[in-house]
């Protein structure tokens, strides 16, 4: 299942270059995935539910072009790789005239929160992988 979530560049997110700050884009990925585990049936709320989580080990940005105040963005997530409690997506963001602004691969880990370690990955997650 791929997902695409839009995103509007705000005034806060702009640094003093004048263009999305590196730091946002983690944030803009992020709601990408969160958008992707709402459509997979288990929405951050739903794993804070179930005393689930999902644990960022590993995350990969190439930065292509800038993001500048009121573009207009779309955040594609793309479940690319599932083992048995880690899983990874593959993340683009393009503007609206579908340049690509960035790529970027993330490998979570389902997180047992009361535990505090890894732990299988949720049903709803791994249905949608391919």
């Amino acid at each position: 299942m791929i997902t695409y979530t839009e995103v509007e560049v705000k005034e806060e997110d702009i640094d003093e270059v004048g263009h999305v700050n590196n730091s946002v884009f983690v944030t803009y990925l992020e709601k990408g995935r969160g958008h992707w585990y709402r459509e997979a049936g288990l929405s951050f709320a739903d794993m804070a539910e179930q005393n689930l989580g999902t644990v960022v080990v590993r995350l990969d940005i190439s930065f292509q072009k800038e993001a500048r105040l009121g573009e207009q963005l779309r955040i594609k997530t793309k479940p690319v790789k599932i083992g048995r409690k880690s899983f990874t997506f593959e993340q683009t963001i393009m503007n609206e005239k579908e340049e690509g602004i960035l790529e970027g691969t993330v490998v979570n880990v389902m997180f047992d929160k009361e535990a505090r370690k890894s732990t299988a990955i949720a049903k709803e997650i791994i249905q949608c992988f391919p």
